[in-house]
C-alpha cells in the first residue's frame, strides 16, 4: 500500500490589526510630545566667525529686545513653573526688570546647579540694557556665559 502525502497547508496571517496598533501608537507619539514654545519677541542675532554650538539642554537663557526689554526663559517646563509660576510655564521667555533678574538667576542656579548661561540680544539693542544684564550676572557670581550671535557667512 502506497503512503499519500498530504499536501502544505498556506498560512494566511491578517495584518490588519498589526496596522492597526502601528496607527495607534504613531498618534499617540504625535499627540504627547511637546514642542519648543514661542519665541516671547523676535530678536535679529549680531553676526560672528564663532562656531561654538549651543547645548541642547540646562540652559538659562536671557534675552534683550530690541527696545531694551529684558526676557529670561530656561529649557525646563518644571524649573519654568517653579520660577515664574504655574501660568508661565509654557512660555519660552518671560519679562523681567533687571532688580528681579539677579534674585531669578540664584534661584535657577540653585535648583539646577548645570544651567549654563546664555545672553541672546538684538543687534539693534541697546548696550544700556545689555551691561546691565551683565553687572547682574557678575553679582549673582555667573562668570561664564555665552552671547548668542549668528554665522557669518563668507
Amino acid at each position: 500500500m502506497a503512503k499519500h502525502k498530504k499536501g502544505r497547508v498556506g498560512i494566511k496571517m491578517d495584518m490588519t490589526p498589526m496596522v492597526d496598533v502601528a496607527f495607534l501608537l504613531l498618534t499617540f507619539f504625535m499627540l504627547t510630545t511637546t514642542f519648543k514654545p514661542a519665541e516671547e519677541v523676535q530678536i535679529d542675532l549680531p553676526s560672528s566667525n564663532s562656531e561654538f554650538k549651543l547645548p541642547e539642554s540646562d540652559i538659562l537663557m536671557i534675552t534683550i529686545s530690541k527696545d531694551g526689554r529684558i526676557f529670561m526663559g530656561v529649557d525646563s517646563q518644571i524649573l519654568r513653573g517653579r520660577l515664574f509660576g504655574e501660568e508661565n510655564k509654557f512660555r519660552a521667555g518671560v519679562l523681567v526688570d533687571k532688580q528681579q533678574l539677579g534674585n531669578l538667576v540664584i534661584q535657577a542656579r540653585i535648583a539646577n546647579p548645570k544651567l549654563r548661561t546664555v545672553v541672546k540680544g538684538d543687534k539693534g539693542a541697546p548696550y544700556g540694557p545689555v551691561e546691565d544684564v551683565m553687572d547682574v550676572l557678575q553679582k549673582a557670581r555667573v562668570t561664564r556665559f555665552n552671547l548668542i550671535t549668528d554665522l557669518e557667512r563668507s
